[in-house]
């Protein structure tokens, strides 16, 4: 590899008339010829200023942080940006170059835009390192949250939340285990790999190596734990960094991760499992998961609603220790209710069968995720007053052997991510049969999560209906970062004697044909019985 560097380095050197610091009080420097050498040595892409009479280079300048200007044909200024802990840019340092003629001056310049574009895309850094430029993670999340999530996931008490969550974890070590043929002699990336747990699965699956990327603190946990399982340590490679900015020396053959937050797409994790795949996986390489779909169905829960509009009755006191808080009241109301609920609930709740939202982790791009448009449309299986819109994920692992799907789903085993209500300040009254229709629009935001933007209108029923439009229609703002864990709360109830959870919401062992994507309408159709069971409920409540 040395070679083919050292004969770019030659190919790239430019003689100067002179150089000069804009700040130096000196001519000297400006009085002597100059050669101006690209080069990039231990991944830290620079040009540098050689006196011709000297082999030691006089002026270094950090190519990932300058930008250059022509002042003339033949004189141009090269300003180095400063690190500053200031909003806004600041430049440490400015120098002056004159060439022989325009020609040189034009190609240096192509020369100087050429190199800086392969160190901003990371080409002239060694495998398995880390770019220290500043990375599309950064750009778009604020330092501050950052700091918090790498902290969190870098301490061992939540990596065992997650580890004791038996239902991911067994269902991870099943999808890995059942599909050996997909990992057998296959090179494996493990995208925010924690603990190491899934590269420890894939390489007990036969992977040929694993590289486990983890940019927390936890890196160091996951080196300690591999190292202590030694018959399969040494085809593991752990490296702290996040997946926007390290180098790896081959492409991988599968990516595994679990990105899934909160209705599947809070800690906007699965962004970074997207860039993860176009940066490293080979083409038509595989993505354990690979696709992911959000399900979503109107709910009816008057013992919640009520719990959260009694949290604002405190700011009703017209006397506390002789202050009237009334005047905050409704700022409280409209906070709590901009909590979304973090719970298990009793399937039994859902006023009409669900609808789904795929997402398809092959083939989406970063972009498309962040802003999630969904319109809702249900029918009503019962009459009842609708609270709000319950909302569960699963995902599929698409192996080659088996396919295997991780639920969340009201009803199944619960989960670690349980499930997700937004619930409406307004309720709206549904008769059995009635269209529900409605939006949900999730905007990601710099604090790595969304905000939800919910809508649901109740329409006409009966005869004219088509002619009708919405007599009833609520809408809400919710923060998914800052939900309402409720865990103190009863879970699931246990279902009566004549209902079963699959006739509404079983995802396991389902088929994933291609129509599933392309459809525009990804509405699941009422089962038969459905309307019947849930009239059943109400009848009992």
């Amino acid at each position: 590899m040395e070679g083919p560097k050292e004969e770019k380095q030659k190919q790239e050197e430019f003689a100067l008339v002179s150089v000069s610091e804009l700040a130096s009080s000196s001519s000297e420097s400006s009085s002597k010829p100059v050669v101006a050498r690209f080069c990039a040595d231990s991944g830290l892409a620079e040009f540098r200023f050689h006196k011709e009479s000297e082999s030691i280079a006089a002026i270094n300048v950090d190519l990932r942080t300058s930008q250059i200007f022509k002042l003339s044909p033949v004189q141009s200024v090269c300003i180095t940006e400063g690190s500053d802990s200031t909003k806004e840019t600041s430049y440490s340092r400015g120098v002056t170059v004159q060439f022989r003629n325009e020609e040189e001056s034009n190609a240096f310049h192509c020369a100087f835009e050429q190199w800086k574009n392969e160190v901003l895309q990371g080409k002239q850094l060694p495998n398995g390192t880390v770019s220290t430029n500043k990375s599309k993670f950064d750009d778009k999340i604020e330092p501050s949250s950052a700091k918090m999530y790498f902290h969190y996931y870098g301490q061992l008490l939540h990596q065992q939340n997650m580890l004791q969550d038996y239902v991911r974890t067994g269902t991870y070590f099943a999808a890995v285990i059942e599909n050996r043929a997909d990992f057998n002699g296959r090179v494996v990336v493990d995208v925010g790999a924690g603990s190491g747990i899934l590269s420890l699965f894939a390489a007990q699956a036969g992977a040929k190596h694993v590289y486990a990327v983890e940019a927390s603190e936890m890196a160091e946990y996951a080196r300690k734990l591999i190292a202590g399982n030694p018959s399969l340590a040494h085809r593991i490679t752990v490296i702290k960094g996040k997946v926007e900015d390290v180098e790896l020396p081959e492409k991988a053959d599968i990516l595994i991760s679990e990105p899934m937050g909160t209705l599947l797409v809070n800690e906007r994790m699965l962004e970074s499992y997207v860039i993860a795949r176009d940066r490293f996986l080979v083409p038509n390489g595989k993505m354990f998961p690979s696709v992911g779909r959000i399900h979503m169905a109107p709910f009816s829960d008057e013992y919640l609603f009520i719990e959260i509009a009694n949290k604002a009755l405190f700011w009703q006191q017209q006397n506390y220790y002789g202050v009237d808080l009334t005047p905050l009241y409704g700022s409280a109301f409209q906070g709590y209710f901009s909590q979304p609920v973090v719970d298990a609930f009793d399937p039994r709740l859902l006023v009409s069968p669900p609808i789904d939202h795929v997402i398809d982790f092959t083939k989406i791009k970063e972009e498309d995720l962040y802003e999630i448009d969904i319109p809702l449309r249900f029918t009503a299986s019962v009459g009842a007053r609708v609270h709000g819109l319950a909302c569960w994920f699963d995902v599929l692992f698409n192996g080659s052997t088996v396919q295997r799907w991780l639920t969340t789903a009201p009803g199944a085993p619960t989960t670690h991510w349980y499930q997700l209500r937004c619930v409406l300040t307004q309720p709206i009254y549904v008769m059995a049969g009635q269209e529900i229709t409605g939006r949900l629009r999730m905007i990601a935001h710099n604090a790595q999560s969304y905000t939800l933007y919910l809508t649901l209108a109740a329409k006409m029923w009966g005869p004219g209906a088509e002619q009708g439009g919405i007599i009833q229609a609520s809408s809400c703002k919710l923060d998914l970062k800052e939900p309402y864990y409720r865990m103190s709360q009863p879970q699931a109830y246990p279902l009566s004697q004549d209902q079963q959870p699959h006739q509404l919401i079983n995802t396991q062992d389902i088929q994933i044909h291609s129509q599933d994507f392309e459809e525009p309408d990804l509405m699941q159709q009422a089962s038969p019985n459905s309307g019947a069971q849930l009239n059943s409920l109400m009848e009992n409540v």
